[in-house]
């Protein structure tokens, strides 16, 4: 099969998501997971709303399609990003990024629940697959002798497994909330900066409500925020961007296989940054579920 140059943008959002795993994992200890997010929310939104009103893409939106995409950005980013680096917090980038991976199994099982696609032999074959890679990865996907920050467990290890696949059922279920309002003609830009502003929106709710948790567990210096801006700038507001416009122009499952492929990518950021090759078991447990994704989206 050949790539077609939206076929591109999915991958373009998964090398973003794979620098911006390795890079979150400092920055989200630090602040906490509500805290990073509600920082990481407020900076993007600052970024895209001057190009949004300057290109007047705006216009390109209407009051329903700022519902649905509102509430797209609620569950994939307010509900899912939370999930995610509560899930990065506990388990590390590698761990978390291999969960992760398991958003397009779930937009087949979406699917087939929801709009009736039946699941044939090679999709269930390549579900089992998934989530063999899944857990391969995480239970041998680890030195022995590992002492660094990045892969070291923090927490309770079944809530991080708990949250990462929750994150990735949520980036599922936003992506196909979206797609119908994309298919419309809407701008990228400005459903990325709908989505992000509905998920600001609902974080500083949530910290005005009092909830403990919602407060950052260390002050945000002027270093942290810079780090928080730029990963949000990377993973939000090229990455996100990326993988909307793949969904106005491609197939969902496609959109979905493709930017799944972070794990893969996260290995070798990996090896950069801890000057060591992981180990077998995180290369074994990334080409399961980079296959069976293939196989289940691919029937």
């Amino acid at each position: 099969m050949l790539f077609s140059p939206y076929d591109l943008l999915s991958l373009g959002a998964a090398v973003c998501w794979a620098f911006t795993s390795v890079m979150s994992a400092t920055p989200a200890r630090h602040l906490g997971t509500f805290a990073f997010t509600r920082w990481r929310m407020a900076l993007v939104l600052l970024m895209l709303l001057p190009v949004v009103v300057l290109s007047g893409s705006w216009r390109s939106l209407s009051f329903a399609d700022c519902a649905v995409l509102g509430f797209s950005g609620f569950i994939g980013i307010f509900v899912g990003d939370t999930a995610l680096f509560g899930a990065m917090n506990r388990l590390g980038p590698r761990r978390t990024s291999v969960l992760f991976a398991t958003h397009a199994f779930f937009s087949a099982l979406l699917g087939y629940f929801v709009l009736g696609e039946q699941m044939g032999a090679q999709a269930m074959l390549g579900g089992v697959l998934v989530m063999a890679g899944v857990m391969t990865a995480i239970l041998l996907g680890r030195h022995k002798d590992e002492a660094h920050a990045l892969e070291a467990d923090s927490g309770h290890w079944g809530q991080g497994v708990a949250l990462g696949l929750l994150a990735a059922l949520c980036q599922a279920v936003g992506s196909l909330i979206a797609k119908p309002v994309m298919v419309n003609g809407v701008d990228p830009i400005a459903a990325t900066a709908v989505r992000v502003g509905a998920t600001c929106l609902a974080q500083f709710v949530l910290l005005w409500s009092g909830f403990a948790a919602a407060r950052a567990q260390n002050k945000a210096t002027a270093r942290i925020l810079l780090q928080v801006g730029w990963i949000g700038f990377l993973g939000m507001g090229v990455g996100m961007t990326l993988i909307l416009l793949a969904l106005k122009h491609g197939d969902v499952g496609l959109v979905a296989i493709l930017s799944s492929v972070s794990p893969v990518l996260v290995l070798p950021l990996l090896w950069l940054r801890l000057k060591r090759a992981p180990a077998p078991g995180a290369w074994l447990g990334a080409g399961f579920t980079v296959l069976g994704t293939a196989l289940v989206l691919l029937r």
